[in-house]
This record gives structure tokens, C-alpha cells and sequence, in this order.
């Protein structure tokens, strides 16, 4: 293992250049990933937010009684979705409804009765605001007798459910469009680092080295490469972030877990690229 880092290390210091140039292009690749992620991710920051406010509003019967509703919001509240359900009676309706549409005061001045019903607005938890609970929740209100008509706004969940959907497509393509950039950027870094040393390799096959003993220091070179491509692409990444979150509009940085995922990823492409340039072109040297 000595020797395989000792090697990989060595491989750097020949070639600086080279070597630099290769982490410096995979960093501008995954840069491209990165400034996607930022993106996609407050993309979904925004999802949830506006995610949050989705709701079921059950109206009721002017002639609901007091245990009736009780009982309702009762059952209600056992459903394991429900995070919680909030009674609004007539009065409370009239009075938002002035407030929210004070150009039509002079209407609700006229009125002679309140025509608003009493509702129930059923909150549901994060993680079950999909279209598919949403609707549960809407059906199992519709069947308690006190309640006279169920509104959730269908076509805005759909269209929701949509977006997140096509910002996690959009992710994982252009993810893996540059990705393989990436790949092909370190794959002709190492062949040109292997016909460079192709006279070491060829020494060392003279005295009974195995191709697996001389592909390793290869293999690692790949992965510290990407690992290194991974590291420019996190900095350039951040730069841009506060740039915008200073000079345009705020914007939340990437979760913890995806800079990981970022830096592993780099190292793991450049693995994955060395071992089939150096499965490829390692026969080619004689």
C-alpha cells in the first residue's frame, strides 16, 4: 500500500502540469454539477415552502352542532397524515374574508347574514403532502356527515408534484451528461501519463511485475484526481453562491450531505476512469 501511494504521489510530481490540468478540468465539469445542484436545491426549498402550505378545507353544514364537529375533528386528527385541524366558524370566516378583500367592503356592509360556512382546515405532516395523500385526506372528510363540500386545489398539487419531479429528472441528466465529461477528461489524462512511463512499465513487466501491481498506482491517481476535481468544484461553487447571496437575492447553501456526496463522487469517476484507461491502454505499451 506504500508503494501504490508512494507511486500515485510520484505521478503527480512528474507530470504537474498534467496533473493539474486534469483536476482543474474535472473541477470545471462537476462545477457545472455543482451550480445545477445549487439550483435543484433551492428549487426544492422553495417546493417545500410553498409544500407547507397545502391544506384540506372541509366546509361544513350551517346546521353542524357543536358535538358534531367535535367529533369530526376528532377523527380527524387520529389520521396518521394530519398534523393538525384548526375550526374556523362562520364569524372567523367573515372576518378574514374582510380583511384579505378590503376593496369589496362596502359589499360585506350590505350583507344581511353571513353567508360563509364554518370549515375545517386540515394541515397535513411533512412527507405526506403528495398528491396521492392529499386526496386520501380529501375522500375521508367527504364521507363525515356534517361536511358539505371538500376543496384541497387539485390541479396546484398536480402542478407541484410536476415541478419536483422534473427538477429531479433535470438533475440526474445533466449529472451524468457531465460526469461522463469528467470520465473522459481523466481517462486521457492517465493514458498520456501511461505511455509516458511506458518504459518503467515496460522494466517492470521484464522482472515479473503483474499488470494488477502496475495498474494500482494508476487507479489511486485516478481517484485522487477526482478527488481533487471534486475540491475545485466545491470552492468555484461557493464562490458563486456568495456571490449571488451578496449581490443578487439569497439563496441557501447545499445540505452537508451533498458536499460529501459531491467530493466522493469526483473520486469514485476518477477510480472508475482509470481503471478503463488503464485496462485499455495498458496492453498497448510493449
Amino acid at each position: 500500500m506504500n508503494y501504490v501511494l508512494r507511486e500515485a504521489l510520484a505521478g503527480f510530481k512528474r507530470a504537474p502540469v498534467l496533473t493539474g490540468l486534469a483536476a482543474a478540468m474535472v473541477g470545471l465539469a462537476l462545477f457545472v454539477v455543482g451550480l445545477f445542484g445549487l439550483v435543484t436545491h433551492n428549487l426544492q426549498v422553495a417546493l417545500s415552502q410553498i409544500e407547507s402550505r397545502v391544506e384540506v378545507v372541509a366546509y361544513l353544514r350551517d346546521d353542524a352542532s357543536a358535538t358534531d364537529i367535535e367529533d369530526a375533528v376528532a377523527g380527524l386528527r387520529d389520521q396518521p397524515e394530519v398534523e393538525s385541524v384548526i375550526f374556523v366558524s362562520k364569524d372567523s370566516a367573515l372576518a378574514r374574508a374582510r380583511r384579505d378583500l378590503s376593496d369589496f367592503e362596502e359589499v360585506f356592509r350590505g350583507l344581511e347574514s353571513n353567508p360563509l360556512p364554518a370549515s375545517l382546515e386540515i394541515q397535513l405532516s411533512e412527507g405526506n403532502r403528495g398528491p396521492e395523500t392529499v386526496e386520501l385526506l380529501a375522500s375521508i372528510a367527504e364521507v363525515i356527515p356534517v361536511v358539505e363540500d371538500v376543496q384541497y386545489g387539485r390541479e396546484w398539487v398536480d402542478r407541484l408534484d410536476t415541478l419536483r419531479s422534473l427538477a429531479g429528472a433535470a438533475s440526474a441528466g445533466l449529472g451524468l451528461a457531465f460526469a461522463l465529461v469528467a470520465a473522459l477528461i481523466i481517462g486521457t489524462a492517465l493514458r498520456i501519463a501511461i505511455f509516458a512511463r511506458r518504459d518503467e512499465i515496460y522494466v517492470m513487466r521484464l522482472v515479473g511485475a503483474r499488470d494488477a501491481f502496475i495498474r494500482r498506482p494508476f487507479l489511486l491517481e485516478g481517484f485522487l484526481t477526482g478527488l481533487a476535481g471534486g475540491v475545485v468544484a466545491i470552492v468555484l461553487t461557493a464562490v458563486a453562491w456568495r456571490v449571488v447571496s451578496r449581490f443578487l437575492f439569497r439563496i441557501e447553501w447545499l445540505p452537508a450531505g451533498w458536499l460529501l456526496a459531491g467530493l466522493l463522487a469526483g473520486g469514485i469517476l476518477g477510480g472508475l476512469a482509470s481503471i478503463q484507461a488503464v485496462r485499455r491502454h495498458l496492453k498497448e505499451v510493449t
